[in-house]
């Protein structure tokens, strides 16, 4: 599909599902009026859908405008039109650790595609035998690849800790004008908590209509940062930290690894 003007992509690597949810949620309150206004009763995934998991069967095409997605694809895989930069792309990116905890319980309790040990789990997340691939190339990728496309980078983590100002950023990278009462809205209806109550947007719907009743625990699990230290032995730490330092060198976007790192 190469007709992508006025349409925004939200992307990361899978796996990670609050900050997938958490911007499909974010991108529906300030796009979607009767959504800020709790008025609405479409599912964010129905505002937001999933470039490459088209679980409505929609018409991509004739969505109106602004057309608004999500995806997990490299950079090499999403439609040759997003080069012609009238769209506009923003890829929220987490430290990798996190990434990976947070990955675990999603293919365990979730999909249910996992039965392995965590520290198997992290034996392939480290060979990007998982989807999405290599967490490593994904980013790198996409950061190597930036000119190609009209692309806005965002940390997770500085969400997390200032989430308005944060969305201020959003904003004006997407020439979106909100009043200072309807962006109190957006951080209010956006926060953890009431997004993990929030039918539209916790996925409860679409994980019992996809994999049934057998998917326990909630789709929003933590959200937190730095929760892979009650994940990761010191000995899985140090390998992890000797891989992302050798992969990573010289990479200039910076990572927080816990909440009181500034």
């Amino acid at each position: 599909m190469d007709t992508v003007g006025n349409m925004v992509m939200a992307k990361n690597m899978g796996g990670d599902s609050f900050r997938t949810s958490w911007f499909q949620q974010l991108l529906s309150l300030i796009y979607f009026e009767e959504h800020r206004k709790g008025i609405g009763n479409l599912e964010t995934v129905d505002q937001v859908p999933f470039f490459e998991y088209n679980f409505r069967k929609m018409d991509f095409v004739e969505r109106p405008s602004p057309r608004l997605f999500a995806t997990h694809l490299p950079y090499y895989l999403v439609p040759r039109g997003l080069k012609n930069k009238k769209a506009k792309i923003i890829y929220i990116y987490r430290n990798p650790k996190d990434v990976m905890c947070s990955y675990f319980h999603f293919s365990k309790n979730v999909t249910l595609q996992v039965t392995s040990s965590f520290e198997e789990f992290m034996e392939q997340f480290l060979e990007g035998k998982v989807l999405g691939s290599l967490w490593f190339d994904h980013i790198k990728g996409w950061y190597e690849h930036k000119s190609l496309f009209n692309i806005q980078f965002l940390m997770y983590e500085e969400m997390k800790k200032d989430l308005k100002g944060s969305l201020s950023k959003v904003c004006k990278f997407l020439g979106k004008e909100l009043s200072e009462e309807e962006m109190d809205a957006i951080v209010r209806q956006a926060t953890f908590q009431n997004m993990k109550y929030d039918p539209r947007a916790n996925y409860k719907n679409i994980i019992k209509t996809r994999y049934g009743l057998e998917a326990k625990g909630h789709f929003l699990r933590k959200g937190t940062i730095g929760d892979w230290k009650n994940h990761m032995t010191v000995e899985q730490n140090e390998r992890f930290d000797k891989i992302f330092q050798r992969k990573m060198k010289d990479f200039p976007l910076k990572f927080i690894w816990d909440m009181n790192e500034e």
